[in-house]
């Protein structure tokens, strides 16, 4: 299997699967001369491992990331210096249980990749998924904690905004509550109507869909490069790489096919400072593929599980009429985790649309 890297520059390349010993990342091209220390990485992957609320799988794993290469360690004992070269980062896999999926070794899971992986390859890891479980993207989530430090000023936050139906009040916006709930609802207000929703829909045995919004605030205005390298394309594709993900808009997206022009053009004066303001944002920071220098928005819409107790009609490999009902532990909504999954990959793409525009323009701008 080919295709398990992203990024130009910044280059990422993704191992492991879900139930095996371990998974983890290759970062190619990370600037020499970046200070971390390993806690500041374990800070956003605790944000997503699982068994945090009974509103996700109660899969127990610590997450616990470890580089093994392309640092040097300070005299202080905990900041680490990239030099330039690969840095690799483990993260072993603790709590597997592959038992639970032996029903389903030879069962396509309706809604599952289980299917398209047999079609295409001729073969598929049963056990959790292998390569199609959200599980890998752990390694993301390690990734992106470092690509946040190669982009000087940059904060790249997301919050959950959607679940089902059910959306936030804007009005309530509130970004110090993201990380008081298990939701990552920037809204005080939705969470216990969250919360009763969810335990109907986890108690039935079920999932539901979710809205996931990502906020990048100061990005530097010139990133991205005509015509097939755009910031929001590559967003869009990093995005879409992210399991379950089904639809992806940039700014006020598919709003923007319901207003005129008068109301989505984002009107221009200049500031006292000598620099332009932007009176709005409809394009969500992003003009001709190119960032104007405003916060970077984008949304994403992560499908429900898959994986559910509720019994589904498929066939099997040797092409028999089943029902499927999947046993084990699950997300009743796998957006909620979605949360740093997505700041992780907006953050990759701006660190590496910054390398790239530094390369190609650092001396004139």
């Amino acid at each position: 299997m080919s295709h398990n890297t992203f990024g130009h520059l910044f280059r990422v390349t993704t191992w492991g699967e879900s139930h095996g010993p371990a998974l983890g990342c290759v970062i190619d091209g990370c600037p020499p001369g970046i200070r971390f220390t390993l806690a500041e990485i374990q800070a956003f992957m605790d944000k997503r491992k699982p068994g945090q609320s009974r509103f996700v799988t109660q899969r127990r794993e610590e997450d616990l990331v470890k580089v093994l290469s392309g640092v040097l360690p300070e005299d202080d004992g905990e900041t680490l210096v990239t030099t330039g070269t690969p840095i690799s980062m483990l993260i072993e896999n603790t709590d597997q249980r592959s038992k639970d999926y032996g029903e389903i070794a030879t069962r396509y899971r309706p809604g599952h990749a289980d299917y398209a992986y047999d079609i295409k390859y001729g073969i598929r890891d049963y056990r959790g998924g292998g390569r199609s479980s959200a599980r890998e993207t752990a390694a993301r989530v390690a990734a992106g904690a470092l690509a946040r430090k190669v982009v000087p000023g940059v904060i790249v936050r997301a919050a959950l905004v959607q679940i089902g139906k059910i959306k936030i009040n804007r009005d309530n916006w509130d970004w110090e509550q993201v990380d008081q709930n298990p939701f990552f609802a920037p809204d005080a207000a939705i969470v216990p109507v969250w919360e009763e929703y969810l335990d109907g829909i986890r108690k039935a045995g079920s999932s539901v869909g979710a809205v996931i919004e990502v906020v990048a605030e100061g990005v530097p205005a010139g990133l991205g490069a005509p015509i097939y390298a755009k910031l929001d394309q590559d967003i869009a594709s990093n995005l879409m790489s992210i399991n379950a993900v089904k639809g992806v808009e940039i700014g006020n997206g598919f709003g923007a096919a319901e207003i005129t022009g008068e109301e989505n053009a984002d009107e221009m004066r200049m500031g006292n400072d000598g620099t332009p303001i932007f009176l709005s944002n409809h394009a969500g920071g992003i003009l001709g593929g190119i960032s104007t220098g405003q916060p970077v928005i984008a949304r994403f819409a992560v499908k429900p599980t898959s994986s559910i107790l509720t019994e589904r009609l498929s066939i099997d490999k040797d092409g028999n009429n089943v029902s499927v009902r999947t046993k084990g532990r699950h997300d009743p909504c796998v957006g909620i985790r979605a949360v740093p999954i997505g700041e992780a990959m907006v953050a990759c793409t701006i660190a590496d649309h910054f390398l790239r525009d530094r390369g190609q323009n650092g001396k004139v701008r």
